[in-house]
């Protein structure tokens, strides 16, 4: 781990502010002078670049922690970065994400929060902060002119964010309390359910085989858990043992056709109790729902949009196939053709789960009494959850998807036919109330 930065060492510290602080003001029009003039100051001499390096470093601390207290989150960041800016720009929002990251212990942040850090591979690689330029300039074959460039542009694309609903504890902020998540797995996620990762295990087989039943079997068994793992929740909670409140979370949803691919995660996110909220602007959506179930949203939505896009690949043989009309369409179709499929699984779901048959974590179903808490308690579910949507977005405005190509929708909507979704005895999550 590099040693601390030490903000505003020499002259670097106060150069380094004027810079960001020029080019955070500039209006567009003005913006390649400031750039100008503000990398020039910082990479016009070899001596001072050390310096320059611990003050990007210390800065990092206020600017990244400032998106944190506006409600950004690791994941964000990047995605805004992706979004509008270049590689060598995701490589710096990566190593000011990891820089800012040691001043907070394992304990201060949530679960979601470690596993965006992990998946980013946010870690400290340089040996020491005053070297972190150089190292970079060398590993990306830049000089200091460009670095200092692409370094300003990162910090004013981010310094630009506007506050954001906040979709969980900032590091070191005291998050609701939360029923221990039982039993894991080794090598499972901090604070994963041994079920979670059995159903993400099942999830990963039904995407990688090249057997249309073997995947269907496999995310049937995956629905399965997923579906008794939130009704117990809703019995934990009825019984007075599970007092968690709705949570939330981000999912990306990218250009092309990021339309049809909200409308894929709403239908996924309904099925299972859950409200989605569409950030076009930022490229995300914002899922709201209790714990359990948003990860059953995310892990179940991925899948399929990844078996989605399989069969958007392979439909139709025409030059109209590969048009931006049909393959908008077929998108559409398919998002409300799985509306209807995991609309219909949720019933029987709860049916079967109303009617005391219970599905074990090794897969073999039990037979219990009847519980007549079930349907008041999801439907609290519910009512919890229409709440916090409210409270989190107390305006929305709706948005409508236009569908041009008839062709495009019947192959949409047969694609989702053909989706791994069901199997003998399937069931996926609950209904609406």
């Amino acid at each position: 781990m590099g040693k601390r930065a030490q903000q505003g060492d020499g002259n670097a510290g106060p150069l380094l502010e004027q810079a960001v602080r020029s080019v955070l003001t500039a209006p567009d029009e003005g913006l390649d002078l400031a750039l100008d003039t503000g990398a020039s100051l910082l990479a016009a001499s070899a001596g001072q670049w050390p310096a320059v390096s611990r003050s990007v470093l210390g800065y990092a601390d206020t600017a990244v922690g400032r998106c944190w207290s506006a409600g950004w989150r690791p994941a964000d960041l990047v995605r805004v970065v992706r979004r509008g800016l270049k590689p060598v720009h995701l490589a710096l929002a990566v190593d000011l994400i990891a820089a800012e990251a040691r001043r907070h212990p394992a304990a201060a942040l949530d679960r979601r929060w470690q596993e965006q850090l992990r998946e980013l591979e946010a870690e400290v690689w340089w040996p020491a902060d005053e070297q972190y330029l150089g190292a970079f300039a060398h590993r990306h074959r830049l000089d200091r002119f460009a670095l200092a460039t692409a370094l300003l542009e990162l910090l004013r694309s981010w310094g630009r964010l506007p506050p954001i609903a906040p979709v969980g504890p900032a590091p070191g902020q005291q998050g609701p309390v939360r029923r221990p998540a039982g039993p894991q797995n080794p090598g499972a996620s901090a604070g994963e359910p041994r079920m979670l990762a059995r159903i993400r295990a099942l999830l990963a087989k039904a995407e990688s085989t090249e057997f249309p039943e073997e995947a269907e079997a496999l995310t049937a068994k995956a629905q399965q858990l997923m579906a008794q793992h939130s009704i117990d929740d809703a019995l934990l909670a009825a019984a007075g043992a599970d007092r968690n409140t709705p949570a939330a979370l981000r999912i990306g949803v990218d250009n092309p056709y990021e339309g049809p691919k909200t409308m894929l995660l709403d239908a996924v996110a309904a099925a299972n109790r859950c409200r989605v909220v569409w950030a076009k602007e930022f490229g995300f959506c914002t899922v709201i729902g209790f714990d359990g179930d948003l990860d059953g949203v995310e892990l179940l939505y991925t899948s399929l949009l990844v078996q989605a896009t399989h069969a958007l690949n392979k439909a139709g043989s025409g030059k109209d196939s590969r048009s931006k009309a049909f393959r908008q369409s077929f998108l559409v179709a398919y998002a409300a053709r799985i509306r209807e499929r995991l609309t219909a699984a949720t019933e029987r779901a709860t049916s079967a789960a109303a009617a005391g048959r219970h599905l074990r974590e090794d897969g073999t179903e039990e037979q219990l009494l009847p519980d007549e808490r079930l349907l008041p308690a999801l439907a609290a579910r519910s009512a919890a959850v229409d709440d916090e949507v409210g409270r989190l977005f107390p305006k929305l405005v709706s948005q409508r998807v236009r569908v041009s190509d008839g062709e495009g929708w019947a192959a949409g909507r047969a694609a989702a036919d053909r989706a791994a979704l069901h199997g003998r005895g399937e069931i996926h999550n609950r209904p609406p109330a």
